[in-house]
């Protein structure tokens, strides 16, 4: 299972809005086949390793990291695939629950006369598919908050500077969680202070969806944002109705999408995060300024907080932390985190840890 678990991280970053899976054969407590789900519409991670293994499979033990489905899909039933490869015995990390899978696979494998092994370092494939679960749960992707402060807790100087706060080797650990999402959110401050691209270029991978939060459709077309559309995708969020302004960034290659505003006259985030769930794009990393992360904060969204500290005391009066007011005066209200991780990133320490749901979203 180890070594399934080790494939299906091959997969992060690729499979949206599929599962990450990983499948191996073994024979003789040897393995003879390996496989991981690299995306959609490719073969699933047991047909992978099945195929490897090829004739030495028959008789022989397959390990997955979640239970084959029995359905057609996009590709064939894998439990068929199971069952003709002659597989005598299939251990499983969890079943999967979509409905079109839950427990149907498993019941398929002891119809067929293969003894099932279940929840075999189950804990660890739960984690390994938090947003593909939290998406079959509420609709929604599983979101990300990444920052990187002083170690006065400034996200910037009192002049506005953010750019190199963090060292070379956080900025390749954030283009590298780049990668690994199926999308990445700032808000139009951030895109007017900074003028970031949201490119994956000091890490191997793909470009995810890049989004902006821009009520007002204040992005300018001069951006970098704006002129990389072509290379790497990007949706503007807003409440604005001027087609004029949507159709001119629409002809530049930018993807818009008007929400009928929340009460605050601001894009609502629910809203747009189904809406970004429903199209596949299950994880959402954050990297955006105060004022994104307490409205995400404040709307019981967030699953996980990420933050570099950069060893410099910033000071100034109106450098800004990473939070703004979230509403809660007293320390018994405070957001917990917890499960936290931390290690050294170069000269910067990285804290990473998992928001302590409060309520069902």
């Amino acid at each position: 299972m180890t070594a399934a678990i080790r494939l299906a991280r091959r997969g992060v970053g690729t499979t949206h809005p599929n599962p990450r899976v990983g499948a191996v054969v073994l024979r003789g407590g040897a393995v003879v086949g390996r496989g991981f789900h690299a995306r959609a519409g490719e073969a699933h991670a047991e047909v992978r390793a099945l195929e490897e293994a090829g004739d030495r499979a028959r008789g022989q033990t397959l390990v997955s990291t979640l239970e084959p489905c029995a359905h057609q899909g996009r590709t064939p039933a894998c439990v068929a695939a199971i069952v003709g490869a002659g597989i005598r015995r299939v251990i499983l990390g969890m079943r999967d629950p979509n409905p079109l899978v839950d427990g149907r696979g498993v019941a398929a494998l002891r119809a067929a006369g293969i003894e099932v092994v279940e929840d075999v370092r189950r804990e660890e494939c739960l984690e390994l598919n938090a947003a593909y679960l939290k998406f079959l749960a509420t609709g929604l992707p599983w979101v990300m908050l990444k920052s990187m402060i002083s170690l006065d807790g400034r996200m910037a100087s009192d002049a506005g500077e953010s750019r190199g706060l963090g060292g070379e080797e956080e900025q390749r650990l954030c283009h590298r969680l780049r990668a690994e999402h199926d999308a990445i959110l700032v808000g139009i401050g951030t895109v007017l202070g900074d003028d970031p691209e949201l490119t994956v270029r000091l890490w191997k991978g793909r470009n995810p969806l890049r989004v902006v939060l821009d009520s007002r459709l204040r992005i300018p077309a001069g951006s970098r944002l704006v002129r990389s559309a072509h290379e790497a995708p990007l949706l503007i969020a807003t409440v604005s109705q001027e087609r004029p302004a949507i159709q001119a960034l629409e002809a530049l290659g930018v993807r818009v999408s008007a929400f009928a505003p929340d009460e605050t006259g601001r894009v609502p985030l629910q809203a747009l995060f189904r809406k970004l769930a429903g199209e596949g794009r299950l994880s959402l990393l954050v990297e955006g300024g105060p004022t994104v992360h307490t409205a995400i904060l404040r709307e019981g969204l967030a699953d996980r907080v990420a933050v570099g500290i950069a060893p410099r005391i910033l000071g100034g009066a109106s450098a800004p932390a990473w939070t703004r007011d979230l509403g809660r005066a007293h320390l018994d209200e405070a957001i917990e985190v917890e499960s936290l991780v931390t290690r050294r990133v170069g000269r910067d320490l990285w804290i990473e840890g998992q928001v302590r749901k409060e309520r069902d979203v």
